[in-house]
């Protein structure tokens, strides 16, 4: 399978600010409050260490969700892992294109993870495509094929089927866009300055 070109390292970025940003893609997410993301962030990277400590994300999961990043980020679509939806689920991979259109990828690292988490339907209705990602061993045939389907590896990624689309309602869209925006401005911030003191608080 040929998958896309490995992406020249950036070296403007320190390999201190690389760690901290690959710590915050893969984390104990399982351990944030679900009603904002952007309010545990300070806490969350606070708590990592030089080495992936969250269970739920496989070696394979990993590799699958850089590929993809890497396709996504050439396709000029801006990506972040670990999105909470406002129905409380976590898309493994939220999207946005130049147009503003939203997809949700989710990882599946093998079998055993697809057939244990069938949460993925409640993902549809907050994107316009949905795609399920895996490596190329994965047994395809056992993938529903109403959705996308993206063949990852650690270096890039490829579409094999299209998703199709469902354009989402510009009220929803809108909701979506700045809550993405939110979280992935916080997340950036606690990566240039990741002493400081926590500035958002929750609502009483």
């Amino acid at each position: 399978m040929a998958f896309s070109a490995v992406l020249a390292p950036n070296h403007a970025v320190s390999d201190y600010f690389a760690q901290r940003a690959y710590l915050l893609t893969f984390t104990q997410m399982k351990d944030l409050p679900h009603n904002d993301d952007v309010l545990a962030v300070d806490a969350l990277v606070d708590r990592q260490t030089d080495r992936l400590r969250d269970g739920r994300q496989s070696e394979t999961a990993m590799r699958i969700m850089r590929g993809v990043s890497r396709m996504m980020s050439a396709q000029n679509f801006a990506s972040m892992p670990e999105i909470t939806l406002p129905n409380h689920r976590r898309a493994d991979l939220f999207a946005i294109g130049s147009r503003g259109e939203i997809w949700i990828i989710e990882i599946k690292s093998s079998l055993t993870d697809f057939l244990t988490d069938q949460k993925w339907p409640e993902y549809q209705e907050y994107c316009d495509c949905f795609f399920f990602a895996v490596d190329p061993d994965f047994p395809l045939d056992r993938l529903p094929d109403d959705v996308g389907l993206i063949l990852a590896d650690a270096y890039g990624a490829e579409i094999i089927r299209p998703a199709p689309i469902e354009k989402l309602a510009g009220a929803r869209r809108n909701v979506l866009t700045r809550h993405a925006a939110r979280v992935g401005a916080a997340r950036l911030t606690r990566l240039s300055d990741p002493r400081r003191p926590s500035g958002i608080q929750q609502r009483s």
